[in-house]
């Protein structure tokens, strides 16, 4: 694995920028050399097909907690592997290894007699959790109550009823999404984007909450099934909402017999420094579906968490029914199951809450200065997930012209580096690894300054 000289962050954050400028000359031909082509992978590293290691400061995609080759891991795929390598959870019939996960994560769970079910990928535990929130109000005799309520620049996965609550148009405009009738999108609670000059965070809140009870009583909540939500919004931008909004929320949808639904697919199982970010962003939800970290990404698994008074409504109507016509040939595959059993034994035994939290601390205290840096208007973020704005007037929050494509630009300089992160838009994403160590911290800001600087000089801006 590549190794550097390591040098105090601010001389190592401006060495070699004129040899990088140079090389990003021509983005428009970078942009076509064609995908990066990854051979391998270790500890926090990835290697591409030329030997170049990156540090991979998405974890892949928000998942690789325990970095890339874990022995552990594999191996838990090999015993399970020999021993039953596929089966189902149809006609009440269980993998033992699928039994003990769902005990496991049940007690990680704070709710009240929790119920799990397993599926393959976030966007089937949230298509899941939908179904599940029509069954439990027709169970109810509320069948009327059908639409759900998403956030603006929040993301929810990529099938139909997925992409539909993603409140991100370039995911509709070539399918005819969202769903008519089905999915409302509210005010996406960034206050630095989207606050009012002169208006406080506070007031930013106060102002949603209303406009949110303003929307459901429009709609009328006999027709409104569910409110589904990220506690970190990692895809829209690694949105924070405000202190207290999801407080206000929660008691907005209780008043109005509305479902709270968690989508934890990146926070879940200790990305925001407890175990489940809706604990960190402070309310409670009657479901919520996880993947991701759930296996640290080396299986495809998911789940939804569903509380025991949604569930026993579900039950009961499912035996008037003669049964529930929900599930998937591989919803609790033995291997998967026996992968993410294994992750969360590692997690349990690393204290991962507590890990991520210090982490995390530290995360953000290497990326502070870079507030002062040309291209930066906002750092965000929690645990060890963070976002940075890129804003052409730091006073004015102006953004870039979208043709410029400054958030790509500073991609591709970062993987010039040797970093590897994620642009949605002119947002960059950090989500590492759970075990990067503090010095690996602070070498990945060091490559990600110098990808900074590299695009600010590019575009005419000093330092």
């Amino acid at each position: 694995m590549m190794q550097e000289t390591t040098l105090p962050l601010t001389e190592l954050a401006r060495t070699d920028v004129r040899f990088h400028l140079h090389s990003q000359t021509n983005l428009r031909a970078h942009q076509q050399q064609g995908p990066l082509v990854i051979e391998h992978g270790s500890g926090i590293y990835v290697t591409d097909e030329h030997g170049r290691d990156y540090i991979e400061g998405m974890s892949g995609l928000w998942c690789a907690g325990l970095g890339f080759s874990n022995p552990r891991l594999v191996e838990a795929a090999q015993r399970q592997m020999a021993v039953l390598p596929y089966y189902h959870t149809f006609n009440h019939r269980v993998p033992n290894v699928v039994a003990q996960l769902a005990e496991r994560i049940a007690s990680l769970v704070p709710f009240e007699q929790p119920k799990i079910f397993f599926a393959c990928s976030g966007s089937e535990a949230n298509d899941s959790m939908i179904k599940l929130a029509w069954a439990y109000h027709r169970a109810r005799g509320k069948g009327s109550k059908r639409k759900v309520i998403a956030h603006q620049k929040g993301f929810h996965g990529s099938t139909v009823m997925g992409a539909s609550l993603s409140g991100l148009p370039n995911m509709h405009a070539a399918f005819g999404l969202p769903l008519e009738n089905s999915v409302l999108h509210v005010q996406c609670p960034h206050f630095y984007r989207y606050g009012i000059e002169g208006e406080s965070e506070t007031q930013f809140t106060e102002r949603l909450l209303r406009e949110l009870e303003a929307r459901i009583e429009a709609e009328g909540a006999d027709t409104i099934a569910a409110f589904i939500s990220e506690p970190v919004m990692g895809a829209g931008g690694v949105i924070v909402p405000p202190s207290g909004y999801f407080a206000g929320v929660q008691a907005l949808l209780k008043k109005h017999d509305i479902l709270f639904l968690a989508d934890e697919i990146i926070c879940g199982f200790g990305r925001t420094g407890r175990w489940f970010g809706h604990q960190t962003l402070g309310f409670a939800p009657d479901m919520m579906a996880c993947a991701k970290s759930l296996s640290s990404g080396y299986q495809p698994i998911s789940c939804v968490m569903v509380a025991g008074n949604v569930y026993q409504a579900i039950e009961e109507q499912s035996q008037q029914l003669g049964g529930f016509g929900h599930g998937f040939t591989y919803s609790g595959h033995p291997v998967a199951a026996a992968v993410a059993l294994e992750t969360l034994t590692i997690y349990q035994e690393m204290h991962l809450p507590q890990h991520t939290e210090e982490l995390g601390h530290l995360l953000h205290q290497r990326l502070e200065p870079l507030l002062a840096h040309p291209l930066i208007g906002e750092l965000r973020g929690i645990g060890l997930v963070a976002g940075l704005e890129l804003v052409a007037d730091k006073t004015t929050r102006a953004s870039f012209p979208a043709h410029i494509g400054i958030g790509a630009q500073v991609e591709r300089a970062a993987r010039e580096q040797g970093l590897i992160v994620r642009n949605m838009g002119d947002s960059i994403a950090l989500a590492p690894p759970f075990i990067i160590t503090a010095d690996e911290i602070a070498e990945l800001v060091a490559r990600l300054t110098r990808a900074l600087d590299v695009v600010a000089l590019a575009n005419g801006l000093s330092l």
